[in-house]
């Protein structure tokens, strides 16, 4: 029989997640962010009482406090984490468990669950549908950064391999941002990309947060050309995973194809921190995730977003988070 528990330990949580092998998004700095910005974060312990109460997951969830009669909903990012030799077979419970916590400790109208497994993995969880509004994509490229140089290059796109490889001749100077001039001028690439690109974005004090907050787990690089910052990339990780979160560029870096040699120096980057499996966080059909593809000849795919409705509530409010995000981009212009 499984039971749960609540870590207030934010630094005896980290341990046990990077332990485990677990997703940057589970970390407590993650859960800190969120909870500074609207959110709350409970990290539970799933243990198995037959087995003299070892833990065998971890859940980092997040909930956030809805009006009326939604009250709250609850979210999983990229989790939960399993302990080291748990079988697949064991992550069907583990969901159980948890959305029961959840429905009888926050109630609201459900609980997302988006974990960091192949989507060929079996899973069922007693009440479950798939989610009509995810949050992560389920389709993304993993870089499995344990292999050689030459071997990654050789999986790339005919294009992006010869990018790759151009800009190890150019004169770039890319570092992990350390100052907060530096990340001053990140937090203008920021804006200068999303105005271009026409996305929203939240405010320096969301990204100073994660800067902060995610501390040691946060790979920030910036790129300079000839003494001027023209592009940034930032990662968080996990031990052995890292995901990509945010990256920009001005004209000359776009122009330059500073990205190419960000990404590069960002997975030397990552392999001297240790880690082997480098998540470059989601495909759509954009511009974007076509400079994605290019990195690898293979996609993969996650489980995606399942939901477990908690009340009779959930379909409305599915209904209305559409609509609700339409108006808060209108406002934003």
């Amino acid at each position: 029989m499984l039971s749960i528990g609540v870590c207030t330990d934010l630094a005896a949580w980290d341990e046990q997640v990077v332990a485990f092998g677990g997703n940057p998004l589970q970390l407590a700095g993650w859960g800190e962010l969120k909870a500074a910005h609207g959110w709350r974060a409970l990290r539970l312990e799933v243990r198995d009482d037959a087995a003299g109460t070892p833990v065998v997951a971890l859940a980092q969830v997040l909930v956030r406090p809805l009006p009326g009669m939604f009250r709250a909903l609850c979210h999983v990012p990229r989790g939960p984490v399993m302990a080291p030799g748990t079988s697949i077979a064991d992550r069907s419970a583990v969901c159980d468990a948890i959305a029961v916590y959840a429905r009888a400790q926050v109630g609201g109208v459900g609980i997302t669950f988006e974990p960091d497994w192949p989507a060929a993995d079996p899973l069922t969880i007693t009440g479950a549908v798939p989610s009509p509004n995810p949050i992560f994509m389920a389709e993304t490229l993993i870089l499995d950064l344990a292999l050689d140089d030459d071997t990654l290059l050789a999986q790339m796109a005919k294009k992006t391999r010869y990018e790759v490889r151009k800009s190890q001749r150019s004169e770039w100077d890319i570092t992990p941002v350390t100052t907060e001039a530096d990340l001053a001028d990140v937090l203008t690439l920021y804006r200068t990309t999303s105005e271009r690109a026409g996305f929203g974005i939240h405010s320096d004090g969301y990204y100073r947060d994660v800067h902060t907050l995610l501390g040691q787990h946060s790979l920030l690089l910036l790129a300079r050309m000839d003494g001027e910052p023209v592009a940034f990339l930032w990662i968080v990780e996990s031990g052995t995973t890292g995901i990509d979160l945010y990256g920009g560029s001005n004209d000359a870096g776009r122009k330059a194809l500073a990205n190419y040699a960000l990404k590069w120096s960002a997975i030397k980057y990552l392999r001297e921190r240790g880690v082997t499996r480098y998540d470059l966080n989601g495909l759509l059909g954009d511009d974007v995730s076509a400079f994605k593809r290019g990195f690898a000849n293979h996609t993969d795919t996650l489980v995606g977003s399942i939901d477990v409705p908690f009340s009779m509530w959930y379909s409305a409010w599915n209904k209305a988070l559409p609509a609700a995000k339409k108006v808060v981009r209108r406002l934003r212009g």
